[in-house]
C-alpha cells in the first residue's frame, strides 16, 4: 500500500492538472485549427440591418497625428447590432485608447477582426470564448475618439502582413444570422 500511494497522489495530481488546463487546451486547439483555415474571401456586414452598397470606402482616409484609417466606419443608429463577421476566437476585450470599447477575434488565416468604437458588449461575452459567425459581440456606438460624432462601427481587418481594407470582401449579410 505504502508504494501505491505516491503512484495514486501523482495520478491525482495529474489528473487535476488535466482537468484545469483543459480549456485553455481547447483555446490553442481552435486557434490552430484557424491557423491553418484559409482566410474568408467574401464577409457579412457586421452591423445588422446595413447593406454593404450602403458604405463608404473610407480607407486610408486622413486622421489626427498622420495617420492613416485603417478600417472601414459602417454608421449606424446609437445601439445597432454588432456581429462577427467570422467564426474565430475572442482575444481582447476592452475600453483602450483611440478605439474605445473594442473586441478583436482571430480568425481564419489567423487574420484579427477589430470591432471599435461600441456602445458596450453583448452581456456574457468574454476573452477566449469561441465564436460564430454571427454570433452578437456588441452594439454601435461613439466610445473611445468617436465621441461627438455620428454613431458607427469602426471593422479592422489585420491579416499577418498588416491591415488591409475590409470593404471590398463585404457582402450583405442576410444569410449570416
Amino acid at each position: 500500500m505504502r508504494r501505491l500511494l505516491p503512484v495514486l497522489l501523482l495520478l491525482s495530481l495529474a489528473i487535476t492538472g488535466l482537468v484545469v488546463a483543459w480549456p485553455k487546451l481547447q483555446v490553442v486547439a481552435a486557434l490552430w485549427r484557424l491557423s491553418r483555415m484559409p482566410a474568408p474571401s467574401t464577409l457579412p456586414v457586421p452591423v445588422e440591418g446595413v447593406r454593404a452598397r450602403d458604405i463608404a470606402d473610407t480607407w486610408g482616409g486622413p486622421r489626427s497625428g498622420g495617420r492613416r484609417h485603417q478600417g472601414t466606419d459602417i454608421f449606424a443608429p446609437r445601439g445597432t447590432l454588432v456581429r462577427s463577421a467570422t467564426r474565430g476566437v475572442v482575444v481582447r476585450i476592452g475600453d483602450v485608447g483611440i478605439g474605445g470599447r473594442q473586441v478583436w477575434i482571430v480568425g481564419p488565416g489567423g487574420e484579427r477582426h477589430y470591432y471599435a468604437h461600441l456602445e458596450g458588449w453583448v452581456p456574457g461575452l468574454r476573452t477566449w470564448q469561441p465564436i460564430e459567425r454571427g454570433d452578437v459581440l456588441g452594439f454601435v456606438g461613439t466610445s473611445g475618439n468617436a465621441r461627438g460624432t455620428p454613431p458607427h462601427l469602426h471593422y479592422g481587418v489585420y491579416t499577418p502582413h498588416g491591415a488591409i481594407n475590409p470593404l471590398p470582401r463585404l457582402h450583405d449579410a442576410k444569410s449570416a444570422h
